[in-house]
């Protein structure tokens, strides 16, 4: 039986849509899809249904390659019964999960789909529920992957929220839980479902969309990309490619890119091309919290997790939002042996009542233990300054960093010296003739006692302070020895992140 009408098929094609049979065939290499259940359909009685029995009951799965490595996928076909998830829909949604996880390969869901199929009632509530215990399951075992093109409402939406990373096809994806004529009724707020839970709003404001797109080939292909920086799962490496980028190369742009004065802006973005293999690197969650950079790339063809403070957006200062953001990243790369490297150029956490009433404290504690709870390898680079509990928080040596590298230029202090010296010695410098001239001596004074590399390296908080032009050949050197790293962990069920 013929699983939709011609007429479903046209609305699509009117809206610019592909099918899920298209969307499977952009995503894997040419070829390579095998489908599984296609002629799979309900079994539901009453409400019209036993005479609306297409095959694939509005889902198609399988399995087949990207980039010639196996994964697993399902898509929804919003053209049967709106994308709906009945009983059989989601058995078939368990089974190719649990492929997925016995074959240790990605599993990659396409969604556009309007929740549970409510004639169906409990067993699709319970269909969701299998769902999720997989997502569970299998989170930091083999990578998730979803992909939304358009309405994802309800309990659709929560399965996505637990994978690794979710792409939205801008103008298009939709998710909230309540909808806009739900949160009318309740509220009596008025709100466009883009409004509500657009794409651009996951980009920018939730921090749900770790992608977005301008079309579904789009968000496609940046699918096939990520998938080239990660392992199959979480027992093997990520893919090495040969770089033909030298990896002694040395950065000369580095010396006129990060300006010496502290307080001066500059994309730290431009120190991730310089340093990374080709000045190529995929960065994560690009338009929330931008105040800090979190991307993929490759050093000496192997992949390396960066996170970055972002001089440019809020001085680089740590907030609610950077801080999830980042953990997010540690603890992704943590689970799929990915090495992280850190490149700190930050002021401090971000003051004001808004941020403490938030939980600046909870939140920010989730970076902290993000890092201190990662077993890859761990490499500090100290760019430029990195003062009080947010320099500690940027993967310090005291909280398990392997190494870090300091830049001759950089200062790592409890905060700034202005501050510190009008601290200290307040009384002295109110008592003195000329205090604006006593508070720059001692300024210096302070500077040159507490604020350089050296006094870090003396101490051993920093293993090297070296030339910039060096960073990306000490970075590669670095790793390659760090590779055979073997933390000794506790025995424990698991530790308590402060979510």
């Amino acid at each position: 039986m013929d699983g939709h009408d011609g007429d479903a098929t046209a609305r699509l094609r009117a809206r610019g849509k592909l099918t899920a049979r298209e969307r499977i065939a952009l995503l894997l290499d040419d070829g390579s899809f095998v489908e599984t259940e296609p002629f799979a359909r309900h079994r539901a009685t009453g409400f019209g249904m036993e005479h609306r029995r297409p095959d694939t009951d509005g889902v198609v799965t399988g399995w087949g390659t990207v980039h010639g490595r196996r994964v697993c996928v399902f898509a929804h076909d919003p053209r049967i019964f709106g994308g709906a998830l009945g009983e059989v829909f989601a058995a078939k949604i368990h089974k190719i999960m649990d492929l997925a996880e016995s074959m240790g390969v990605p599993i990659i869901g396409l969604n556009e789909g309007g929740g549970a199929r409510i004639q169906e009632g409990i067993d699709a509530l319970a269909g969701f529920g299998g769902i999720f215990r997989r997502n569970v399951r299998i989170s930091g075992v083999v990578p998730q992957l979803s992909i939304v093109f358009g309405a994802c409402a309800g309990g659709a939406v929560y399965s996505p929220a637990l994978t690794d990373f979710v792409f939205a096809v801008q103008d298009e994806a939709r998710m909230f839980i309540t909808g806009p004529d739900v949160v009318a009724a309740v509220t009596g707020e008025r709100i466009t479902p883009e409004q509500l839970g657009g794409a651009a709003i996951h980009a920018t404001r939730t921090g749900v969309a770790t992608f977005t797109a301008e079309d579904e080939a789009g968000c496609l292909d940046d699918a096939r990309y990520l998938l080239s920086f990660l392992p199959s799962n979480n027992e093997e490496e990520p893919p090495s490619v040969v770089s033909a980028d030298p990896p002694d190369r040395d950065c000369e742009a580095l010396l006129d890119l990060v300006p010496v004065e502290p307080n001066r802006s500059y994309d730290v973005r431009d120190v991730v091309a310089e340093i990374v293999d080709d000045g190529e690197f995929l960065e994560l969650h690009e338009r929330w919290a931008r105040n800090v950079v979190c991307a993929l790339s490759r050093l000496g063809g192997q992949v390396v997790g960066i996170v970055a403070n972002q001089p440019s957006v809020l001085a680089g200062v740590l907030d609610i939002d950077a801080a999830e953001k980042a953990a997010r990243f540690v603890r992704t790369c943590d689970a799929f042996n990915i090495p992280l490297v850190t490149l700190v150029d930050v002021p401090g956490f971000l003051p004001g009542s808004d941020q403490e009433h938030a939980g600046i404290i909870r939140r920010g504690a989730k970076l902290l233990y993000a890092y201190c709870d990662a077993s890859v390898p761990r490499i500090q680079v100290i760019l430029r300054k990195a003062y009080g509990g947010a320099y500690i928080v940027m993967d310090s040596k005291s909280i398990g960093a392997d190494l870090s590298f300091a830049w001759p230029s950089n200062e790592v202090a409890v905060m700034g010296a202005d501050a510190a010296a009008s601290i200290i010695f307040r009384k002295e410098i109110a008592a003195a003739p000329d205090p604006q001239g006593r508070l720059s001596e001692l300024v210096a004074e302070y500077t040159d006692r507490l604020m350089t590399p050296y006094v870090a390296a003396e101490r051993g908080l920093v293993d090297d302070v070296i030339d910039p032009r060096s960073t990306r050949s000490v970075l590669i050197r670095s790793l390659s020895f760090l590779r055979t790293k073997r933390p000794l962990r506790p025995h424990r069920k698991h530790g308590n992140v402060p979510l």
